[in-house]
């Protein structure tokens, strides 16, 4: 997992496919402002850590109202983050979170970019962020996309000495300077230069901050108003920041809209100091490569003869210009006298690409030309033949001809049709569903820092760049323009109404087991069911694939005649052999129409952002614990979304979810203990009115376990029977010492005895937001810190309280539990067990 896999030939390729249309918006303000766009020829690259890392009222400033070609280079998914609105984690958050900044993206107008790096869970600095991200692999992406995009001005937004906090933002601040002169040196990723050229950005900065009690202006530093107002948007940049970064949903990142003016610092980190204006020493004008002033004085005449009433009227005139920059190209004398590598890195070539589909789109909008490419079915599996339905329409006056179309580079029909105003086009053609649409950094088993992306030519893109596309061939004026449609599904909902989702390409048979983790704390098996889909018509067998230490049965199951879509159900036995603690791999087989395959489906639905459909292992943990449970029944109180119920239920226990009202007026004595979600007193805004109900019901004999919450946004910070703080502490560290500085203390024993041993194997983290100023009455039974920290006392709370029990916990059970840690299991249904008196 350690070697650098070289990185291979083509140039990046952004597929931010809007959530609506699979067209672009041809209304007047968005013509008008591409009209403007293609007169600069600049380009800026923000860099940072995260997804919501990034400025999108400067990345909004800089699309919209520079018309800068601007990127934002996330070096992860976000896939450590916290999750507000579900149970996602880990690589299903990362899924979400990369929606959600391409629909950011589509309202500030920057392009997204990512490299190959995971967001593995908070670190606490630079060293231990770059030693699992690999430091080479990510920095050797970042390289390949600056040479893919060659920006003039690249901006941070952390600085390298620690002021942003989390180590992935100090990381990402420190990268960016390597990256910045690795660019451009051809002795750095040298493999990368038969397929791009050097590049040399002319400045890096820091765009400065002042958060909370952090503030990193100054006076002195150079600064911009990015608080304008637009009047083609009718928004000002502070409105559309405002949209654009509440698109960051899972992390609760709403934000209210800003007008007037707003100011944004920079510090120059190295190459030249701007002294008034960001591009200072950059010429974006079409001066910039040979002949360019030429176009420049076209585009001019087409600005000013446009009218908003009739945009068909400079059509003419686009498509005239569209040849003028082709002709440019072939007839330069001097790209004749160079090597082919050469012309194809040129700044010439890299503007003409980029201002020719530019170009190209602005053709089409202004024409009224619109057309998309969408599936018949939502699903095909693999080998089958795709239904494509393709349509085209001419709203405008212009005389338009269809040739024909293209999948990939293979000529798939002839349509030689012209278009007429306002008749509706339609063509039918089948196309072979290849492979499964998997997310290509989701294809091989990532490291702990890392994902293997198995092609290295995908790196930096959002979405699978080979997702199955259609080009349309059109004839404008004489002139050939080619146009790209990735194939969509869409269909109508009768309260959302005409939706598009993205074609998914399956197995022929997928298997989903049941659970996630099997528990076992005695040798008596457990069933172990399957869910089976066909995609195709299908016969063939399911099996469990036998496991060292453990007895399965039966050997397989056979299925025939099976139609698409059907589903079925098989069951299997399984037990291990011995109760030593152990762990182990249980992974399904399929076998359908003689082709083996391994892949569950998985479904991730929420209406902010596209249909997400993976296909991961068929697969699930199996844990042999030495396990003592006490009670039987647990009400929960959710939070901002974890999987604890679930996790409970796999080893006995009677969950019931408690709404408000039998909070409030029902027998909680009924429950052995009740349990609050992580950051239920962040996000229930009732908590604070059930709070006293809930000290009751363990003054009366109950027992009451809360999960982490976080310092900022509590409703209440009444939490316990006695006063303790929450603080943004924590310890990053999955295997961290843990001291257990109380070892009489109940929940250290009954009904299990926690041992040092229970620590092992934990993942991404012991805990976080931590207890401080915490009450003498509270027992703190654990201690533990992250290398070269203080001791910390503030994971485990433990009061009496009347008859009952109160505990707040900042261990990260909710990551624990999912994942099958044996000892996380013990500790917790200690937590859950109040001996009898």
């Amino acid at each position: 997992m350690k070697r650098l896999l070289p990185l291979t030939f083509t140039l990046l390729i952004v597929c931010s496919r809007a959530f609506s249309q699979t067209a672009p918006p041809s209304d007047i303000g968005s013509i008008k402002q591409n009209l403007k766009k293609l007169n600069v020829l600049g380009s800026v690259l923000y860099i940072a850590a995260h997804p919501d890392d990034e400025n999108t009222r400067l990345l909004g400033y800089l699309a919209q109202e520079k018309h800068y070609r601007t990127g934002y280079l996330s070096l992860t998914r976000g896939d450590g983050g916290q999750n507000l609105i579900g149970t996602e984690q880990g690589e299903l958050l990362g899924l979400i979170r990369t929606q959600e900044l391409l629909a950011a993206r589509r309202v500030d107008g920057a392009e997204q970019f990512f490299s190959r790096a995971n967001d593995f869970g908070f670190s606490k600095n630079p060293e231990e962020t770059l030693k699992f991200w690999d430091k080479d692999k990510v920095l050797g992406d970042m390289v390949w996309v600056i040479r893919n995009f060659r920006p003039d001005v690249m901006i941070c937004r952390f600085p390298t000495t620690g002021e942003g906090g989390h180590g992935n933002h100090t990381a990402s601040a420190i990268l960016a300077q390597e990256a910045f002169s690795a660019a451009a040196d051809p002795k750095r990723y040298p493999e990368q230069l038969k397929y791009v050229g050097v590049w040399q950005a002319k400045r890096l900065l820091w765009n400065t901050f002042s958060f909370g009690s952090v503030n990193t202006t100054s006076p002195d530093q150079f600064k911009i108003n990015v608080g304008g107002y637009n009047p083609v948007l009718g928004k000002s940049y502070g409105e559309i920041a405002a949209e654009s970064r509440s698109n960051h949903k899972t992390q609760g990142f709403g934000s209210a809209r800003q007008r007037g003016d707003a100011f944004e610092y920079f510090k120059t980190i190295l190459g030249d100091a701007p002294k008034t204006d960001l591009m200072d020493g950059v010429d974006v004008s079409w001066n910039r490569i040979p002949f360019g002033a030429a176009i420049a004085t076209k585009l001019a005449a087409i600005n000013k003869a446009f009218n908003s009433d009739a945009p068909q009227a400079s059509v003419k005139s686009l498509v005239d210009l569209l040849g003028d920059i082709d002709q440019t190209v072939a007839t330069n004398k001097a790209f004749q006298t160079v090597r082919l590598t050469e012309v194809a890195n040129s700044s010439y070539d890299y503007w003409h690409k980029q201002k020719t589909k530019e170009l190209k789109d602005l053709i089409a909008q202004c024409a009224g030309l619109w057309f998309e490419a969408y599936a018949k079915e939502p699903v095909y599996a693999v080998g089958d033949k795709i239904d494509v339905q393709l349509q085209a329409i001419n709203n405008g006056e212009i005389p338009i001809k269809l040739f024909g179309f293209e999948n990939s580079d293979t000529f798939i029909g002839h349509a030689d049709s012209t278009l007429k105003k306002g008749e509706l086009k339609n063509w039918g053609y089948t196309l072979p569903a290849e492979r499964v649409s998997q997310p290509y950094w989701l294809e091989s088993p990532r490291s702990l820092g890392s994902y293997a992306i198995n092609d290295d030519k995908k790196v930096g893109n959002p979405e699978n760049p080979d997702a199955p596309a259609i080009w349309f061939s059109f004839n404008i004026y004489g002139k050939t323009l080619r146009y790209k449609r990735v194939i969509d599904y869409k269909y109508v909902d009768p309260a959302r109404g005409e939706i598009y989702q993205p074609l998914e390409i399956t197995p022929p048979v997928t298997a989903n087991i049941a659970e996630k983790v099997y528990i076992f704390n005695s040798t008596q098996p457990q069933t172990v069911q399957l869910k089976l889909k066909s995609f195709t018509n299908v016969s063939g067998s399911i099996n469990l694939k036998p496991v060292n230490g453990w007895k399965i049965s039966p050997a397989k199951i056979d299925f025939s005649n099976k139609q698409k879509g059907d589903e079925w159900a098989a069951a299997f036995s399984i037990a291990p052999n011995d109760t030593k603690t152990s762990t182990a791999q249980l992974q399904a087989e399929v076998i359908a129409n003689g082709k083996t395959s391994s892949q569950s489906i998985l479904d991730i639905r929420y209406n902010h952002i596209p249909a997400i459909t993976i296909f991961p292992p068929a697969e699930a943990k199996l844990v042999s614990i030495d396990l003592k449970t006490a009670g039987k029944k647990i009400g929960y109180i959710p939070g901002a979304g974890d999987l604890i119920p679930e996790s409970l239920r796999e080893v006995g226990y009677d969950m019931h979810i408690l709404n408000e009202n039998e909070i409030a007026n029902s027998d909680l004595s009924a429950y052995d203990a009740i349990v609050l979600g992580v950051r239920a007193f962040n996000v229930n805004q009732r908590i604070a009115y059930q709070q006293p109900r809930l000290m009751e019901y363990v003054k009366n004999g109950g027992n009451v376990v809360v999960q982490y919450n976080v310092n900022n946004g509590l409703v209440t910070r009444d939490i316990g029977p006695y006063p303790f703080n929450i603080v943004n502490q924590r310890v990053t560290e999955e295997d961290a010492k843990v001291t257990l500085t109380d070892q009489q203390n109940p929940a250290l024993n009954y009904p299990n005895k926690i041992t040092d041993a229970d620590f092992n194997g934990w993942i991404q983290e012991r805990g976080l937001y931590f207890a401080d100023n915490i009450d003498s009455k509270y027992a703190t039974p654990l201690q533990m810190n992250d290398t070269g920290m203080a001791p910390n006392k503030g994971s485990l709370l433990v009061t009496n309280y009347g008859k009952g029990r109160f505990v707040y916990t900042s261990l990260a059970f909710f990551r624990e539990l999912p994942a099958g840690v044996p000892g996380a299991y013990r500790l917790f249904i200690n937590l859950l067990s109040k001996p009898k008196n």
